[in-house]
């Protein structure tokens, strides 16, 4: 079933791989029984589906979930069965993609004001009064 990120964008199934592996910790023999934790791999040198832009985003902020062959890993092993990891892994993915897809705004530069530069000048000469005060007084 593909993972629905806006009402336009899609991930298809091919370009996932799922992976169900034993979740460590707590879980008495449920834990040694059964492969609950959900490993999604999202196979991101065959996607299609997002802009150009939006991929080389997603590259920057996957940050250590990237792995060598291009592809971005989600490991979920928080709940008890394996439905909800892979709910789990599927929103977490769908989430890092919403991220990519919002362009950055482009910063325009900007110069302060004549006034601002006044002040600031202006609050430092009296900085500067202030602090030669504290120093030596002349005995007399």
């Amino acid at each position: 079933m593909p993972i629905q990120i806006t009402p336009d964008i899609a991930i298809p199934d091919e370009e996932l791989e799922w992976k169900f592996i034993r979740a460590s910790g707590p879980g008495g023999q449920n834990v040694n029984k059964v492969s609950s934790a959900a490993q999604l791999r999202f196979l991101l040198p065959l996607n299609s589906s997002l802009p150009v832009a939006a991929r080389n985003r997603l590259r920057g902020i996957a940050g250590q979930k990237m792995v060598d062959d291009g592809s971005i890993l989600f490991t979920a092993r928080n709940e008890r069965s394996q439905e909800q990891n892979r709910r789990a892994a599927s929103e977490r993915l769908a989430t890092l993609i919403r991220a990519a897809l919002i362009e950055p705004k482009v910063r325009k530069k900007t110069r302060p004001t004549k006034g601002s530069q006044e002040r600031r000048i202006e609050s430092k000469k009296r900085r500067g009064a202030t602090k030669s005060q504290r120093g030596r007084q002349g005995w007399e």
